[in-house]
């Protein structure tokens, strides 16, 4: 029992339960029950159906934790001062913008495919982490403090891409209404209510009317996550909101919500696959975005800034540490996922999409991984441990 509970507490169990999920999810939809399984997706609950209710609804307490989790790093994390913040800012939009570019050279100038740019854009937190948190003392504490701030803040770019791209037109009458809604937030936080069940109707119907608006429904997780407060009073006690809603959302992010979402997003069908589909442009332009695109812009703006002394070097790392960490920032799966089925309508190219996508995660870790335990034996050789 103490193992288990070890598991579900550890940084790389959330990790761990994406990466099981999604492979549960590509056998079933090449099992004998494939027809049951996408069938499932579309049972209807309601105003939605299943694969909605995941994709809008509870990947919006995902973008809620994440948000926090953003809030957090930057009152009192590794964002929290300028000085911090230039780095991993700096280093997240080079590792946006290469992949983007990448993918647009090899198929995004075509425009049956160019809505697919921002797929390859993102990191994925959790699995990424759970990388850094397997190899162990192998990695630098500057290269870990480094990865979770640019991953931070690679998700925060990630949000606002799909809040400006991925939306579906908006409907100015509930955009308004939500702004409404965000106004009432604000005071309320102003005012120093710490008490969650306000904070939780003002959400929903927050959620509700971005959902209505043509806006992403996940943006008003994000949203929330930016009202909750940091901390407060209830009566003479210091209380502190933003950490117990943090606590209470985290085994459900990651043990049922991000699993849930793998699992019914990553099925692909093999059934008409070819080899030939391996060089398909949104195969190629997601894969390569994510290995080569994110090593090349993340390492190149981090080695820019070092060379011309605008900061210094990370404490106590080696450049093949630093290169090893900007290729596991290829690892897109749950972001890349997400923003995949926002940029294609099911059907082949979101199919290939995700083909691209599992090709350059799993490609990524694999090389991030080797990298980094070879920089080990190099720090370990000049005495930087």
């Amino acid at each position: 029992m103490n193992y288990v509970k070890a598991f579900f507490q550890s940084d790389s169990a959330g990790g761990i339960s994406l990466l099981v999920a999604a492979i549960l999810g590509v056998i079933i939809a090449n099992s004998p029950i494939s027809a049951q399984y996408f069938a499932f997706m579309t049972v209807q609950l309601g105003p939605m159906d299943v694969l909605e209710w995941v994709n809008d609804a509870l990947m919006a307490l995902f973008f809620l934790y994440v948000g926090i989790e953003i809030k957090k790093e930057m009152i009192s994390g590794e964002l929290n001062t300028p000085a911090k913040r230039l780095l991993p800012v700096i280093a997240a939009f080079a590792g946006v913008i290469t992949p983007a570019i990448v993918f647009y050279f090899i198929a995004g100038y075509q425009p049956q495919y160019s809505h697919g740019w921002g797929i390859p854009t993102a990191t994925d937190i959790a699995f990424a982490i759970g990388v850094i948190t397997m190899l162990g003392k192998k990695v630098s504490q500057a290269m870990r403090a480094f990865l979770a701030a640019l991953a931070v803040i690679d998700d925060l770019i990630a949000i606002v891409v799909i809040a400006l791209f991925y939306g579906a037109g908006v409907h100015f009458t509930y955009l308004l209404g939500a702004g409404v809604v965000t106004a009432l937030l604000v005071y309320t936080n102003k005012q120093g209510y710490v008490r969650p069940l306000l904070y939780i109707v003002l959400g929903i119907a927050l959620w509700y009317l971005v959902l209505e608006s043509g806006v992403h429904a996940t943006i008003a997780g994000v949203i929330l996550a930016m009202t909750i407060p940091y901390e407060g009073k209830v009566d003479i006690h210091t209380v502190y909101p933003m950490d117990a809603w943090a606590e209470r959302l985290k085994h459900w992010v990651n043990f049922l919500i991000i699993p849930l979402f793998s699992f019914l997003n990553a099925g692909v069908s093999f059934a008409e696959f070819s080899m030939d589909n391996l060089w398909h442009p949104v195969v190629m332009g997601v894969s390569l975005g994510l290995i080569l695109g994110k090593q090349l812009g993340i390492f190149s703006a981090v080695y820019i800034l070092v060379e011309s002394k605008v900061i210094k070097m990370p404490s106590k790392t080696t450049w093949p540490e630093i290169y090893g960490t900007a290729i596991l920032c290829g690892i897109g799966f749950t972001m890349s996922l997400f923003v995949a089925t926002l940029a294609f309508p099911p059907g082949f190219n979101q199919e290939m999409a995700k083909i691209g996508i599992f090709l350059g995660s799993i490609l990524s870790g694999l090389l991030g991984a080797i990298v980094l335990l070879t920089a080990y034996q190099i720090r370990k050789m000049r005495g930087k441990l």
